[in-house]
């Protein structure tokens, strides 16, 4: 369902996907990449999440989706604008997570994230600051590039090596491709290494997007992490008992 959320001075488009039955029931919030969609990621790793009972809620960034004006994605060529967008983009994910989890039909304690590519770093931050967060999941994230524009003003806002040590003690799943030429292998190792545990690291043979067998991977791991599997056995349990005459 198709909805926009946060207050009246910045509503922000979103999707809400709710299975049917097991609520309150746990829930993913998705993060898209840049140049990507809400839509994207709700028809890829949303759709096998609420395959497995787990509620989805996916927001457009700033200047993406519903909210693109013209070629601007790319043409930040202002510091100022950048961090501003950023700044902006995190705001709103951590609104909508507040949303996501007050929902009467979520289960408030069972909160994970996912994020992809630009999207795993807002997702990382997010979760850094939120203790809530049960699980995270990041698609295509590493350590900052070394050829970013404004590197030292963006390594200030965010260095993702320093940020991931606030989720140690929370389960973290890092999915990249062994020839991502966006975020490389070098930069995602780098990532990787400066994690806490719980943590693992799965390697696919391919680029920056997933293939779909690693995005159902990535939802079975948060069904387990979430509990999903239970909610969903005691269900069909509950379902198949026979009435009593």
């Amino acid at each position: 369902m198709h909805l926009e959320i946060g207050p009246p001075d910045e509503r922000v488009p979103a999707i809400i996907d709710l299975p049917i039955g097991n609520a309150p029931m746990p829930a993913v919030l998705l993060v898209h990449g840049l140049g990507s969609t809400k839509e994207q990621m709700t028809g890829s790793i949303g759709r096998a999440l609420v395959r497995r009972g787990i509620a989805t809620l996916a927001v457009d960034l700033p200047m993406h989706g519903s909210r693109h004006v013209g070629g601007d994605v790319r043409s930040l060529m202002n510091p100022l604008a950048v961090a501003q967008q950023w700044r902006r983009a995190i705001r709103e994910v951590s609104h909508a997570l507040r949303f996501l989890a007050s929902h009467a039909d979520v289960d408030g304690s069972q909160i994970g994230i996912a994020g992809y590519s630009l999207g795993a770093y807002v997702a990382l931050v997010v979760a850094a600051n939120d203790p809530s967060i049960r699980a995270v999941c990041l698609a295509a994230g590493g350590d900052l590039p070394s050829d970013i524009p404004f590197a030292p003003l963006i390594r200030n806002m965010v260095d993702p090596r320093r940020i991931i040590r606030n989720i140690g003690g929370r389960p973290l799943l890092m999915l990249n491709g062994r020839f991502d030429q966006r975020i490389r292998p070098e930069a995602a190792e780098a990532l990787f290494a400066a994690a806490l545990e719980p943590k693992e690291l799965r390697w696919y043979e391919g680029g920056h997007w997933p293939p779909p067998n690693v995005i159902d991977d990535a939802a079975d791991w948060l069904s387990l992490q979430l509990g999903a599997h239970l909610a969903v056995a005691s269900h069909k349990s509950r379902t198949r008992a026979p009435r009593r005459a």
